[in-house]
């Protein structure tokens, strides 16, 4: 494909190519190139972030990231216990990968897992003291790095509204998702 625009923002050349008229779909306004340099970032961060996060986490404490996710979630929940079904939300992950991480933890004897006496048809994760010394021997290594592959690599002035923003659109994802279960 030949590209149509050329702009040199910042360090990085971008190609903006013609828009492409889909029938039926209404045609948006092209990404400025600001937009598309954001969006470009973005989605390098999605793919690339959280393989580095769990790499540091498996390398510093023997935690996977979603190990580390599940038992964090579960310490800072009422008694240290939670559904499982409101574990996988709380996390992030299917129903089916936090049972079986549930399963794993449970084999190390981090997590304990039993049947709800409130409602017989679902299960409980309960983190056990065994797994709050795992999480209070992992959580240094998760904040060095998150320090050290994002925050410090933002200036400080700008942290907040990135914050802000980032919670907003999250906020606007997460409620979509509910609206369409």
């Amino acid at each position: 494909m030949s590209c149509a625009v050329r702009s040199n923002i910042g360090h990085a050349d971008y190609c903006s190519h013609q828009q492409v008229i889909l029938v039926g779909v209404a045609n948006p306004e092209p990404l400025t190139p600001t937009e598309e340099i954001f969006w470009r970032a973005l989605m390098r961060l999605t793919l690339t972030l959280p393989r580095q996060l769990n790499d540091d986490m498996v390398r510093a404490a023997g935690l996977t990231a979603s190990e580390y996710t599940i038992i964090m979630n579960l310490s800072e929940a009422p008694n240290r216990q939670l559904r499982m079904a409101d574990l996988a939300s709380a996390a992030g992950l299917s129903a089916s990968r936090t049972t079986r991480l549930v399963d794993d933890l449970q084999s190390h004897g981090l997590v304990a897992k039993r049947a709800s006496s409130a409602d017989g048809r679902s299960n409980l994760a309960e983190l056990t003291s065994q797994g709050l010394t795992k999480l209070r021997y992992a959580w240094p290594a998760h904040v060095a790095s998150v320090r050290s592959r994002v925050l410090d690599r933002i200036p400080p002035g700008t942290l907040a509204k990135a914050g802000q923003a980032l919670e907003a659109v999250a906020a606007q994802l997460e409620g979509d998702r509910i609206g369409t279960a």
